[in-house]
């Protein structure tokens, strides 16, 4: 078992396709748009069908303002390591730090020499990424002194100018998957990425020990070594395989590759923008909350701070304010930590359940303390659900953005600029059915791990346990009724009224159940030691 501490990280894997080039860079924006944090390329210059790599990067780093982007991986043999590391700081430079350098010591080697590059063995390849990784260090260390000199076996950089420094500290990321390599990537990488595709059963557990191995004898920690995976998969209604089934299915094989083999970052191959909005807007939140939960649950390593690549929330499409600052308190003593109050307001004129038959748990001890590890229990559970808040007050955002026409879909299709009024509708109905989707996951995760344990742990926290449970089952009933009023929607100008009736009557619900939640469980949280 490994699991290195890392933040997780999640991105897409997009073909550079030359043949329709506009819906390249539609695809990469929309990786943005969703909320991923990595949007990469294949590097492959021999091949006429798809657009140059490092200019396509350029390009959509121009058209995009939060998401990081990378080669995957760069084509060393054809791209010379001083002239790339220039490239690289450059664009970091105009990006504002927002590229990372995926390398690769050279594959069809057939088709590397037609273009003009020198055929390499597995061996000489190995040794050459490693002169280039140097190289290209020494040419970012902009504050040393004397120029840039590496006298190698296929690189000789004898008194070059260093510079330009990047914006920010790029790690270099090696797709590896032999012996020498895997050992380089201890020594010299920052990430390992390989594809799940080209692994056999067992390969990512030694390839993580030869990597820790060499790291250590390098005089570094594996920690230092982040471990990014390309992953492929099919969405469907039912499992038929490895990552080939519901969004739950994916949200569990992550997490176990997360918690088990130390992956950190999840690159998602395909094109299909469905595809990479269940990702980011199904699976990614719901593998961070369960691997934040099996982390807390045991020992947590030790995370490791990466100002370069850290994951940020997914702009709004208008800009939202907080639905309130943090009030949870983690540290040691008397409980601190704030349930939301519920502050009565409904929306709808419907009730979905009589809220005054609501169980109580047992009173909390006055006289008891807690440590900040427990008062840090309690309030992720407030943390998270700010995040369900946050999200509906997007919604109810952005169905006043539909009625008025002011949503700016950007580059998403076609680089128009405003969506037309069916656009928009499409666009509100992709986001609130993905919000469905997030609420019915972490439902799901309470029902199945974190409910049974209060149970177990507190019997007198039954009657509480069981009715949140029922009122998980009305909440999905209410989903599916802005499900249907958005099917509605979609196909009808005149179906608004419904819809807002419809989210009113989620909002009513969700934000009561979630008061009503805290109110009961973040004490008890803390209190019997549960994450």
């Amino acid at each position: 078992m490994s699991d290195y501490g890392h933040d997780l990280l999640f991105g897409s894997f997009v073909t550079p396709s030359a043949g329709d080039p506009g819906r390249t860079v539609g695809v990469a924006v929309l990786a943005e748009q969703v909320g991923l944090d990595l949007v990469t390329f294949q590097d492959h210059p021999y091949q006429p069908a798809f657009l140059d790599t490092w200019t396509l990067l350029s390009f959509v780093a121009a058209r995009t303002s939060r998401v990081h982007v990378a080669a995957n991986v760069t084509n060393l043999p054809l791209r010379p390591p001083a002239v790339l590391a220039r490239s690289v700081a450059s664009l970091d430079l105009l990006s504002g730090g927002r590229v990372s350098l995926g390398l690769g010591a050279g594959a069809f080697w057939e088709a590397i020499e037609a273009m003009g590059g020198r055929r390499l063995t597995p061996g000489q390849g190995v040794r050459a990424l490693e002169e280039a990784i140097e190289v290209i260090r020494q040419l970012w260390d902009a504050e040393a002194r004397g120029g840039v000199r590496v006298d190698g076996e296929f690189y000789r950089v004898r008194g070059a100018k260093r510079g330009p420094a990047p914006a920010h500290a790029v790690p270099i990321w090696l797709g590896a998957y032999k012996p020498r390599m895997l050992q380089l990537t201890g020594r010299r990488a920052d990430g390992w990425l390989p594809s799940l595709s080209y692994l056999q059963p067992g390969d990512l557990a030694k390839g993580n020990a030869i990597i820790d191995d060499a790291a250590q004898q390098a005089g570094r920690a594996p920690q230092d070594v982040r471990r990014l995976l390309n992953i492929a998969g099919t969405f469907s209604a039912s499992g038929r395989g490895e990552l080939n089934g519901p969004a739950e299915q994916w949200v569990q094989e992550l997490a176990e590759l997360a918690l088990g083999e130390g992956v950190s970052t999840f690159i998602l191959a395909s094109d299909d923008p469905d595809d990479l909005r269940r990702f980011a807007g199904e699976v990614a939140p719901a593998v961070r909350e369960l691997v934040t939960a099996e982390r807390d649950r045991g020992t947590e390593p030790e995370r490791t701070p990466e100002p370069e690549l850290a994951p940020e929330p997914q702009p709004a499409p208008k800009a939202v304010p907080p639905v309130r600052p943090s009030r949870a308190t983690v540290t040691g003593g008397a409980f601190a930590v704030v349930p939301t109050p519920d502050d009565g307001v409904r929306r709808s004129d419907q009730q979905v359940w009589d809220e005054s038959t609501r169980p109580t748990g047992p009173a909390p001890d006055p006289n008891r303390t807690y440590t900040p590890h427990e008062q840090a229990t309690g309030a992720h559970l407030v943390q998270i659900h700010d995040g369900l808040r946050g999200e509906l007050a997007q919604i109810h955002d952005l169905i006043e953005q539909v009625a008025a026409g002011e949503i700016d879909a950007g580059a998403a299709r076609s680089h128009i600029n405003t969506m037309t009024m069916r656009q928009n509708r499409w666009t509100l109905g992709v986001y609130c059915e993905s919000y469905c989707r997030i609420v019915t996951t972490h439902h799901t995760i309470e029902d199945q791990s974190f409910f049974p344990r209060l149970r177990a742990r507190d019997p007198r926290l039954g009657p509480v346990v069981d009715r949140l449970e029922q009122e998980h089952h009305v909440i999905h009933d209410v989903l599916e009724g802005v499900d249907r009023a958005l099917v509605a929607y979609v196909g009808s100008p005149d179906g608004l009224a419904e819809l807002r009736a419809a989210v009113d009557l989620l909002t009513d619900a969700l934000l009561s159940h979630l008061s009503y939640e805290e109110r009961e469980l973040v004490e008890p949280l803390a209190r019997l030691g549960i994450a």
